[in-house]
């Protein structure tokens, strides 16, 4: 059965701007280190040439260089692409919300990324984390299993559940996804606690 939706139109009132969440620091810090020691890298091998003979680095980078089957330049060259392309992968994953719905990007197998896109219809109810400052705020009959959740997941109109990934900023992911769920009713399990105090999603128009 479907379920019960606002007046035409009611839902619309409420267009979410488009914002992109980028993944947590935690899941970017790799990347970030990689990049950080292949600028270290290249800088090395740029210097080496106009440090003295006697230096250990000059020796390496190159008076060395003539006996390797790849050359100290096209070696710090292809590092730091290879890292220069890790933080872009990084930069396009997440999580982006528009008015048109929820699209999650990912990083899969050898780097491809892995876009999935869910219309606001296709949602028929919404499970966010539910915060501290709103446990009081609720009945117990609601709150009972809310805690279990960790992370926002979507129920679709399919039947299947679909997990959102990790986000830097999961409180205002949280709060951007339960402000338009409560304008375009759809179910909310759990809830950030800060919608009430942000004001009514529709604004002034108490319509």
């Amino acid at each position: 059965m479907s379920r019960v939706s606002r007046p035409p139109g009611f839902d619309m009132t409420y267009r979410p701007k488009k914002e992109t969440f980028g993944p947590p620091l935690i899941r970017r810090l790799p990347s970030m280190i990689y990049f950080g020691a292949a600028c270290v890298l290249g800088l090395a091998v740029l210097a080496a040439p106009h440090l003295s003979r006697q230096s250990w680095l000059y020796q390496v980078a190159v008076e060395r260089d003539y006996q390797r089957l790849i050359s100290a330049n096209a070696f710090a060259i292809f590092i730091f692409t290879s890292a220069l392309a890790a933080i872009i992968r990084q930069q396009l994953s997440g999580v982006v919300v528009s008015e048109g719905g929820i699209e999650t990007r990912e990083v899969v197998t050898l780097g491809l990324p892995r876009i999935k896109r869910y219309a606001w219809p296709q949602i028929d109810k919404v499970r966010i984390p539910l915060a501290t400052r709103a446990i009081h705020k609720q009945p117990a009959d609601q709150t009972k299993g809310a805690g279990k959740v960790t992370k926002i997941m979507l129920d679709l109109w399919d039947g299947s559940r679909t997990v959102l990934p990790d986000v830097q900023r999961l409180a205002d992911l949280s709060v951007t996804i339960e402000r338009v769920a409560l304008a375009r009713a759809i179910p909310i399990e759990g809830g950030s606690g800060l919608v009430d105090e942000l004001g009514s999603p529709f604004g002034d128009d108490d319509g």
